[in-house]
């Protein structure tokens, strides 16, 4: 059972993923990204007080809106595994990925990609992915794992504990001039 504050937390990271898939529309040929700082959540400078109990409600929120929405999901690992990403074998074998041997822990890939490889079905780690949208939370960085062209999301939610809160959804480049036509009219 969750304490007060990390069903909070939870309800927090609930609502900004129900906000973020109403916007992106993610489905199963989708994948989202989450990047967070479990220290930055419970008040403290990120990479230096990992909490179990914040990750957990972390990852639980993330995989129920998985469960509903069927999207596919990858946890950004911190900076010591070089922002490595727990994913699920079936996302690896879907989007044609490369594994590699890692197995994330507390101070070596962070306490939310700990529990995610830890709750996952058959875990496995890739170092690199291109999301098609992605929920940083505490300023960890995910752009490096999401497709080129990177909207920002503005949530309702500004932050999940005590941790600044952004998100993105991207979209496909546009490409050609002024003669160019975006969307075919019928």
């Amino acid at each position: 059972m969750l304490t007060e504050g990390l069903a909070e937390i939870k309800a927090q990271l609930a609502q900004a993923l129900e906000e973020l898939q109403a916007v992106a529309g993610l489905d199963s040929d989708q994948i989202l990204v989450i990047g967070a700082s479990s220290s930055e959540v419970i008040g403290k400078k990120i990479g230096t007080a990992g909490s179990l109990d914040a990750a957990a409600a972390i990852v639980e929120a993330v995989l129920e809106a998985r469960a509903r929405y069927g999207y596919h999901v990858a946890f950004q690992c911190c900076e010591h595994l070089n922002r490595a990403l727990v994913v699920e074998r079936d996302t690896i074998k879907a989007f044609g990925l490369e594994e590699v041997a890692v197995v994330p822990v507390p101070a070596a890939g962070g306490a939310v990609a700990s529990t995610a490889f830890r709750r996952l079905e058959q875990p496995a780690m890739i170092e690199r992915i291109q999301a098609h949208a992605g929920i940083d939370i505490g300023d960890t960085f995910i752009g490096m794992h999401l497709r080129p062209v990177a909207v920002p999301v503005r949530p309702s939610v500004r932050q999940i504990g005590e941790a600044h809160l952004t998100m993105a959804r991207t979209r496909p480049k546009l490409i050609g001039g002024q003669r160019a036509v975006y969307v075919l009219e019928s």
